[in-house]
């Protein structure tokens, strides 16, 4: 029996036995009792991996676990003819020596970071409202917890010392901001290192004697193209997991008896404040909640998720309040701006669905006439006082002929969704919409929902407030006249009931 016995420890606590341990034949041995015991995956990987620290292989005892794969291929191997040895380029197998990565054990991690993007020299909406979430989480966190943690804005720019300033105003206890005129434009490259060099805390003393920890405890990123890049990027370069795309954040704690994530089998685990991370899945109308919590012996954070634009309302600025602005210090590698832009064409502003009393929204129920739907929507825009025109992917994505002015309303721009706008209007008419998930994250907390299809069966009725089953070419005119007459809520019902006539 070696001097360790596997058994009597967790896989947490044999990993930090092994490191007293640096004998080759005593983990061997060790790794002989594992698998004579319990077997447990991970911990005959803490074993294994104690092996390579010192220099040595695991020589028989993992010979013995690949020996029943290689009886079983030794007869197919038998019939191929032998041919002659690649030469090994170091490009054609880049992970043949990877090995799993650690991140920093027993660290010290806090605060809630929020990239805040910047377009044209002003703070995009979305980085306000993940602030203003960021601020809530974080004083819920305080009460929760009696642990004051900051919420941290970080953004680079040219010329963005302003808008570290501005995001204290929105919600933000310090700003760590680079300031650097190549870094007018998102960069992959530059970003992405700037990004997790401010994380991981590394810089001048200036620079980070503001804090004490290794790495932020949670990071938001926008959903946004930028933002969805960055966040993928940074996350694996700080060695943590990323839950994409989410519309709804909390914190609070998880058990769990997951053998992965407790160490052995059976036992049951808490894990405290844990971010849960919101997402739609793909089931059709049900959310994934995602959890990004730590295996035994090695630590996932920051705990980081991107956020959909409009998920969530920020706070009124208070230009007034104290916190503490940062000039991030770090040297910039030439090679990191190989790409230079030397001409480019500004966009003109987009279109800006969210803040209107009622939406419609067509989907590819117009598809009978395009023009003639579009059209349609339109007219039942124009008789409301502040209403707007939105569409769906698929027409987005659809090879529709549209004729004269509409096709410019047939746009991504006016798109609906997870990868579009999130709206909330008071009124929102969905005409020919079948109601995908993907959709639904778009327009899902919308006061009043009302639905028009020919479809029964149509998934958009299951959380519609009113289902009207009809051809929109027939129900959208007589909903305008409605409106126009200023009868709207009589004739919604009663075409909804199929009353009046059918002409």
């Amino acid at each position: 029996m070696p001097a360790i016995d596997p058994d009597d420890h967790t896989v947490a606590e044999l990993t930090d036995e092994l490191e007293t341990v640096d004998d080759a034949d005593e983990l061997r041995a060790i790794l002989e009792a594992e698998r004579a015991g319990q077997d447990r995956d991970t911990a005959r990987e803490a074993i294994r991996d104690r092996l390579e620290e010192i220099g040595a292989e695991s020589d028989g005892v993992e010979a013995e676990d690949e020996s029943d794969a290689e009886s079983d291929d030794a007869e197919t191997d038998a019939d191929e003819p032998e041919t002659e040895a690649e030469e090994d380029d170091g490009l054609s197998h880049p992970t043949r020596d990877k090995r799993h990565v650690r991140a920093l054990a027993d660290g010290d991690y806090a605060d809630m970071w929020v990239f805040c993007e910047t377009q044209g020299g002003e703070l995009l909406e979305v980085s306000t409202e993940m602030l203003g979430k960021a601020r809530e989480l974080m004083d819920d966190f305080a009460d929760e917890y009696g642990d004051e943690e900051r919420v941290v804005a970080f953004l680079m720019g040219d010329d963005c010392e302003g808008l570290a300033e501005e995001s204290i105003a929105y919600g933000a206890d310090v700003a760590v901001y680079h300031d650097d005129h190549r870094l007018e434009r998102f960069l992959h490259k530059p970003y992405t290192e700037i990004a997790s060099h401010m994380a991981r805390g590394e810089g001048s003393i200036e620079s980070t004697d503001w804090r004490d920890y290794d790495k932020p405890r949670y990071v938001l990123f926008p959903a946004t193209n930028n933002g969805r890049d960055l966040s993928a990027k940074v996350q694996a370069e700080l060695d943590s997991g990323l839950a994409s795309d989410c519309s709804d954040l909390f914190i609070e704690e998880n058990e769990v008896s997951n053998p992965v994530k407790t160490g052995e089998p059976g036992v049951k685990k808490t894990f405290e404040k844990v971010l849960h991370m919101k997402r739609p899945d793909f089931s059709g109308f049900e959310y994934s909640t995602i959890l990004c919590l730590d295996n035994p012996g090695r630590e996932f954070h920051p705990q980081g998720c991107s956020v959909i634009p409009g998920s969530f309302e920020p706070m009124e600025p208070d230009h007034d309040r104290d916190g503490l602005v940062v000039e991030h210090d770090m040297q910039l590698d030439d090679d990191w701006f190989r790409v230079e832009i030397t001409e480019y064409d500004r966009l003109e502003a987009g279109i800006d669905l969210t803040g209107h009393d009622v939406m419609v929204c067509l989907g590819r129920g117009i598809a009978d006439d395009p023009t003639r739907g579009m059209e349609l929507g339109l007219e039942l825009v124009d008789a409301f006082e502040d209403a707007e025109l939105g569409i769906t992917r698929g027409i987005v994505t659809s090879s529709y002929e549209f004729e004269g002015h509409v096709e410019g309303y047939a746009t991504e721009e006016r798109q609906i969704g997870e990868t579009g706008q999130v709206v909330a209007p008071d009124v929102y008419i969905a005409a020919g919409v079948s109601g995908a998930v993907q959709h639904k994250v778009g327009m899902d907390e919308s006061d009043t929902i009302v639905a028009v299809n020919t479809d029964t069966d149509a998934r958009i009725r299951d959380f519609s407030d009113y289902f009207i089953e009809g051809d929109l070419f027939e129900v959208l005119p007589r909903l305008t006249e409605a409106v126009e007459a200023g009868e709207t809520a009589l004739e919604a019902e009663a075409v909804a009931d199929g009353g009046e006539d059918d002409d």
